[in-house]
């Protein structure tokens, strides 16, 4: 069973910056988009940025230019830069990986990411 998780975050001031992190308990077999997600308090989850198996990403509109994210395939882990953070970025970040097959879509438990002064 895959399991994934989060890690990193925390609090920033408004202009900081921040990574979070999130890994697989084992070896991804198969191609696998890996995306972030986030959900603020009393609001439902957002994609934040996706990228592909062949690395082409693709971002939320209100993150374009502030976040990027990789993915190091031979860890089996996806990482999301944030620079420039707002305050509107306060929400718990979710990892999701899927295989684009039944029952391979896997996503992590969530960390929270404050952005406040």
């Amino acid at each position: 069973q895959v399991q994934i998780a989060e890690s990193g975050g925390g609090l920033a001031q408004p202009g900081g910056s921040l990574r979070v992190s999130c890994a697989a308990n084992r070896r991804i077999v198969g191609s696998t988009s890996m995306a972030w997600y986030r959900q603020a308090p009393g609001k439902q989850r957002d994609l934040v940025a996706i990228i592909t198996e062949d690395g082409t990403t693709n971002y939320t509109d209100s993150v374009k230019g502030r976040f990027a994210i990789s993915r190091d395939n031979a860890k089996n882990t996806v990482y999301l830069q944030m620079n420039s953070l707002k305050p509107e970025d306060t929400a718990v970040y979710y990892c999701n990986f899927d295989m684009g097959r039944p029952n391979h879509n896997y996503w992590g438990r969530g960390i929270q990411v404050t952005v406040s002064s």
